[in-house]
C-alpha cells in the first residue's frame, strides 16, 4: 500500500531522480566549456538533498514505507547525509580535473554522480531484500560507466572492463545468497528474515550457506581479502575524479548494507558471520598493509590502503555480539559507523590533494611526483601530510579516534580473542604508518623532480573546499564528541526499531 509516509520516506530520493534527469536534459543546451549551468545545478541539488537528510536524522522514529520495502530512520539518514556532501566535495574537486581530460564534453559525470547516489541512497533506505539489491545494481551500473568515461584512455577502459567483470561475479554472488535466506526464511523483509531465523525453526546449515555467500558480495563492495583484486586495478586505472567517487561515498553504502542485511536481518547468526568477518579483517590488515608498502604509484598504495582501512573498520562489527548476548552491540557498531566516516572524510580530502595537483598532460599520480611539494605548494603539502597522519591514526586528527573507538569496542567485550585481534590490528597500523610517513617524507624533505617545480594553480572554490576538509579533520580529531554522539544515537535506535 502507497500511503502518503511512503511519499515522504523516499522525498530525497524523488528529488535525486527527477534533478538527474532535468541534468541530463539541461546539458544539451549548455555551451560552457565547464558546463557551468549542469554543475551549478548539480551542486545545488546535492546541497539541498543533504539537508534534507541532515532534517530527517532529527527525527526518533523510523518511518516504513511501500509496505515496509524501504526504511527513514536516523542511521540512514545521517549516512545519506554524508554521502550527499562527500559527492558535493568530490565534484568540486573533480570539475577543473575533469575539464582539461575531455570528460566534460556533456554533463554525464554530474548526472551519472547523481545516480550513482541515488542508488546509495536506495541501498541504506533498504528493508527489502530485493530494494537492497536494485540500489546496488543502481550504483555499480553508474560507476562503471563512469570509469569508462574516457573513452579514449587505455587504461580507463581496461579498469572499467575489469571492475564490470568482477562486479557482475560479485552481485551474482550476493543475489546467490540472498535467494538463499529467502528460500530458507520464506520472506524478503529484512524484519520477517529476523524474526524467522530468531524462531529457530529454520534448518540452520542452509542459512549458514546463504550468510556465506552474501558476505563474500559484501566483502567485494567493501574491498576486502580475498574479494579485494579490483580495487588497485580500477583505482589506479580510472581517471582521478572517478577514484574517488568511487573511494569515498560508496563505503557508506557498503556499511549501510552489511548493518541492514547482518545486523538488522541476521544477527541470530551474529556468532557464524562475525567468524566469517574477523577472517576477512585479519588478512586486509595484513595484505593491505604490507602490499601497500612496495607501491611507487600514489592511487595503488592508497588503494592497498582502503583495503586494510575496511579491515580495520570489520573489526568493530565483530564486537557485537559475545556469548549470545548484544549487549555490546550500540557500542560495537557506532564505533564501526564512526570509522567509517571519518574515513571517508580524511578519502575525500586525500584525493583532493592529488586532483588539484593534476593538470593538463600529467597526473600526479607517482609517489615522486609529491618530491618538494611543500616548497612549491606549501598549503597542500599540509592538507596532504594531515590525511596521511589521519589514515595512519596520528592524534589529533580523527584517524586517531576512529581507531582508538574501534579498539576499545573490542577490548570491551573482555573476550581473549578479541583482545587478541586488537593487539594485531595496532601491530598491522604501525607496518602502515611506514608508507603514510613515507609521502610526507617524500614532499617535505625531497627535491622537486625536473619539470615538477613550477607554482600549483587551482580554482580559489576548491582551495576553500579543501581547506575546509582538511579543517574537519582536525576539530572532529579534537572535538569527537559530536560525531560520535550522532553514531551512537543512530545505531541505538536501529537496534531498538
Amino acid at each position: 500500500m502507497i500511503d502518503k509516509l511512503s511519499w515522504i520516506a523516499v522525498y530525497p530520493e524523488i528529488i535525486l531522480l527527477v534533478m538527474g534527469c532535468v541534468v541530463l536534459l539541461t546539458d544539451l543546451f549548455v555551451t560552457s566549456v565547464l558546463r557551468t549551468a549542469t554543475y551549478v545545478l548539480t551542486q545545488a541539488t546535492l546541497v539541498v538533498v543533504g539537508l534534507i537528510y541532515a532534517l530527517y536524522a532529527q527525527t526518533d522514529q523510523s518511518l516504513y514505507g511501500f509496505g515496509g520495502m524501504v526504511v527513514t530512520d536516523a542511521m540512514g539518514s545521517w549516512l545519506k547525509c554524508f554521502a550527499a556532501f562527500a559527492v558535493a566535495a568530490t565534484m568540486v574537486y573533480a570539475r577543473p580535473y575533469a575539464a582539461v581530460r575531455g570528460m566534460l564534453r556533456g554533463g554525464e559525470l554530474f548526472a551519472l554522480s547523481l545516480f550513482s547516489l541515488l542508488g546509495m541512497s536506495i541501498m541504506i533506505s533498504g528493508n527489502h531484500l530485493l530494494v537492497i539489491y536494485l540500489g546496488l545494481e543502481l550504483l555499480t551500473l553508474s560507476s562503471y560507466a563512469l570509469v569508462a568515461l574516457r573513452r579514449d584512455d587505455l587504461p580507463a577502459t581496461e579498469a572499467a572492463m575489469k571492475y564490470f567483470v568482477l562486479g557482475a561475479m560479485a552481485s551474482g554472488f550476493l543475489l546467490y545468497g540472498l535467494s538463499m535466506i529467502y528460500g530458507a526464511t520464506g520472506t524478503l523483509e529484512l524484519g520477517e528474515v529476523f524474526k524467522a531465523i530468531a524462531s529457530g525453526q529454520i534448518h540452520h546449515q542452509v542459512l549458514v550457506f546463504g550468510v556465506v555467500f552474501v558476505v563474500a558480495g559484501l566483502a567485494f563492495k567493501l574491498g576486502v581479502v580475498p574479494f579485494h583484486m579490483w580495487i588497485p586495478d580500477v583505482y589506479q586505472g580510472a581517471p582521478t575524479a572517478i577514484t574517488l567517487l568511487i573511494a569515498g561515498a560508496p563505503k557508506l553504502a557498503a556499511f549501510a548494507i552489511v548493518m541492514r542485511l547482518l545486523v538488522e536481518g541476521m544477527l541470530p547468526l551474529a556468532p557464524d558471520w562475525q567468524q566469517m568477518l574477523a577472517i576477512l579483517a585479519v588478512a586486509s590488515l595484513l595484505i593491505g598493509n604490507v602490499a601497500a608498502i612496495a607501491q611507487t604509484s600514489l592511487k595503488r598504495m592508497l588503494a592497498y590502503s582502503t583495503i586494510a582501512q575496511m579491515g580495520f573498520m570489520l573489526l568493530g562489527l565483530i564486537g557485537g555480539v559475545v556469548q549470545g548476548t548484544a549487549l555490546p552491540a550500540a557500542n560495537a557498531y557506532s564505533s564501526a559507523m564512526f570509522y567509517v566516516v571519518s574515513y571517508v572524510l580524511t578519502t575525500v580530502a586525500t584525493f583532493g590533494v592529488i586532483l588539484l595537483l593534476s593538470r593538463e598532460g600529467f597526473e600526479s599520480d607517482a609517489l615522486t611526483d609529491l618530491a618538494g611539494l611543500n616548497q612549491r605548494a606549501p598549503l597542500y603539502a599540509g592538507i596532504m601530510a594531515a590525511c596521511m597522519f589521519s589514515l595512519a591514526g596520528i592524534p589529533p586528527l580523527v584517524g586517531f579516534y576512529a581507531k582508538l573507538a574501534v579498539l576499545q569496542a573490542l577490548v570491551a567485550t573482555g573476550e581473549t580473542w578479541h583482545l587478541a585481534l586488537a593487539v594485531y590490528a595496532v601491530l598491522m597500523s604501525l607496518i602502515g604508518t611506514f608508507y603514510y610517513l613515507r609521502v610526507v617524507k617524500i614532499m617535505y624533505f625531497d627535491a622537486p623532480e625536473t619539470g615538477h617545480s613550477g607554482v600549483v594553480l587551482a580554482p580559489a572554490g576548491a582551495r576553500t573546499v579543501l581547506a575546509a576538509n582538511a579543517a574537519l579533520l582536525l576539530a572532529v580529531g579534537l572535538l569527537p564528541a559530536g560525531l560520535m554522539d550522532i553514531c551512537a544515537r543512530a545505531i541505538v535506535l536501529m537496534l531498538g526499531s
